[in-house]
């Protein structure tokens, strides 16, 4: 569905490093940064609304420097720099978008709609912002693109209206030939529908993988040690804060051997627990930070 190859892009004031990615059939890809890492620009270039300075992006099969106007007629785009018509009506819209796009689905359509609490004859001026949103969503999704280029779609909808949106992206995955690209800086939302992750900060890609994956190796451990104890060499283990004889630490590579290696070394074991999406995701990227930082 999606294929970048050492795409870089430079701006006065960021960089974006190179970046490869690959998106298959079917798959709902989690792009995880904050504010500014880089997550607009990957998928702007996706989008072909920015040419990247050296690399190839692929999209659908094609060239996203030569196939543009053909390649968007299969992928649905949601960013908050899109507007609709403030004096035109929800209905307006959707006769205009229907006008364009041959895959547009009527009956869908009229139950997105329903399901979003919505009217086709409201006029855009007079809804609010979470309505907007999903009346942007609607005119997406009910024209049954191949692939879906979602720009923090969630960002300041309420809690009701952000369940009703993620719902749907649910029911949309139930067509296995479909694909989606998510990105937020909320992880709990990604969570929530995404099947890979992939972490991006200030302009790199710092870890990419199975959500299952993360969730299952990140542990933190909580010990209790002698003065005199020395930190065993095990990959992936990092000290992450120690008041006096008590540390706390987290790992990204953790089995049930970690555990064993620890109480040998002379280290008194009083926890090991999983990590959420949100701490697994600082940790990639503070190691990420201290890293670059040597």
């Amino acid at each position: 569905m999606v294929q970048l190859f050492g795409v870089t892009k430079r701006y006065s004031h960021f960089q974006l490093q190179p970046v490869d990615l690959t998106l298959a059939p079917g798959m709902v890809m989690g792009l995880i940064g904050p504010n500014g890492a880089g997550k607009s620009t990957v998928m702007r270039i996706m989008m072909g609304l920015v040419n990247p300075d050296s690399g190839s992006a692929r999209v659908l099969g094609h060239s996203m420097s030569s196939n543009v106007s053909l390649v968007k007629q299969e992928i649905g785009y949601f960013s908050d720099d899109l507007r609709l018509y403030n004096g035109e009506s929800l209905g307006w819209h959707m006769d205009l978008v229907r006008s364009m796009y041959p895959t547009w689905d009527p009956e869908y359509a009229q139950e997105l709609l329903t399901k979003f609490g919505l009217l086709d004859r409201q006029r855009i001026k007079g809804l609010s912002h979470g309505q907007r949103v999903k009346a942007m969503l609607l005119l997406i999704f009910a024209r049954r693109p191949k692939l879906l280029i979602l720009d923090e779609p969630t960002n300041g909808l309420d809690p009701v209206a952000k369940q009703e949106v993620l719902a749907e992206l649910m029911q949309v995955m139930n067509q296995e030939d479909r694909s989606i690209i998510y990105s937020s800086h909320q992880t709990q939302d990604v969570e929530q529908i995404s099947d890979w992750l992939t972490f991006i900060d200030r302009g790199r890609v710092i870890a990419s993988d199975n959500r299952d994956d993360f969730l299952e190796c990140w542990r933190r451990i909580k010990l209790r040690a002698p003065d005199s104890w020395k930190l065993p060499a095990i990959p992936g283990l990092q000290q992450d804060s120690q008041l006096q004889n008590f540390r706390v630490m987290t790992i990204d590579r953790y089995d049930e051997t970690i555990a064993k290696r620890l109480v040998e070394s002379g280290a008194e074991l009083e926890a090991v627990e999983p990590m959420t999406l949100e701490e697994i995701f600082v940790g990639v990227v503070s190691r990420g930070r201290q890293a670059e930082a040597r």
